[in-house]
């Protein structure tokens, strides 16, 4: 991959790889959010995607349901925190423009891990007696097999998302991607069937798969389907020790947000005027 044919010229290039209709996963926030891809996706216009939240979802799950770019989420939680309510997805869901498939933090990962390892299914615990059950009628329950008495478990199905999206520090040359300690990532991108990612920067002087301590970091190029350049690409959320999250505007999208002309707004002044000139 040194030919670095992975490497796409702009964010709003990568964006297009994305089509109608794809099972996207996304990260928590914690773990590197692509907003600058993100809001490359809602100039797109990109339409009827299935999220699935890594395992809960805040100001990018929020954003993509209020331009109308989500047709279903599979979640946790949709929370910006101490910030708030997000108003845009909780109008939608009230409005019928957006389905929910709820879910709890183990069971996205897990389903993911059996996506991973591509095996159909995973049995889980903690679930039988809550009212999920209820409302996921894909979750079955079984009894135990090997147990030798009555034990039900919930038999989760595999998630296998068409792309995983996530920002990071760097690729190197090869575009292998530094994680770090975020090993949530690299289930999402052996779970999917491609992965695009956002970084910082490209850095020719490092081979992240050179000493067993790098790789043990990096995402192996063989998972990653493109990479572009965003520099402050987690914007206006943090990217670990690089830089924090942005209070005062997240303050202002959750006044702007609270209405929908306060969100088309908010897209005319932060989203839209960054459309890429190509």
């Amino acid at each position: 991959m040194t030919d670095q044919n992975w490497l796409e010229p702009t964010v709003d290039a990568l964006a297009r790889l994305v089509p109608h209709g794809a099972m996207v996963a996304i990260p928590a926030d914690y773990s590197g959010i692509a907003m600058e891809l993100t809001r490359a996706l809602i100039r797109a216009g990109v339409r009827d995607l299935h999220l699935v939240c890594v395992p809960t979802t805040g100001l990018q799950g929020e954003m993509l349901i209020g331009a109308g770019c989500v047709r279903t989420i599979e979640t946790s939680a949709v929370t910006l925190g101490e910030h708030g309510t997000a108003v845009r997805f909780l109008d939608a869901l009230k409005g019928g423009r957006v389905a929910i498939k709820d879910a709890t933090c183990p069971a996205v990962h897990a389903a993911l891990q059996a996506g991973q390892k591509g095996i159909p299914f995973v049995p889980l615990r903690g679930i039988i007696g809550s009212d999920l059950l209820a409302k996921r009628t894909d979750w079955q329950v079984i009894e135990n097999p090997f147990a030798s008495g009555p034990d039900p478990i919930v038999l989760l199905p595999a998630i296998n998302p068409d792309i995983a999206i996530f920002h990071a520090p760097y690729a190197d040359a090869d575009g292998n991607v530094f994680i770090g300690r975020r090993r949530e990532l690299v289930t999402m991108a052996q779970a999917s069937r491609t992965t695009l990612v956002t970084v910082e920067e490209v850095r020719d002087d490092v081979d992240l798969m050179a000493s067993e301590a790098a790789a043990a970091g990096a995402l192996p190029a063989l998972y990653v389907g493109a990479v572009a350049v965003a520099p402050r690409g987690a914007w206006p959320l943090n990217l670990r020790d690089q830089y924090a999250v942005d209070e005062a505007h997240i303050r202002q999208y959750c006044e702007m947000a609270r209405t929908a002309d306060g969100f088309a707004r908010y897209l005319d002044d932060y989203v839209y005027p960054r459309r890429a000139a190509e």
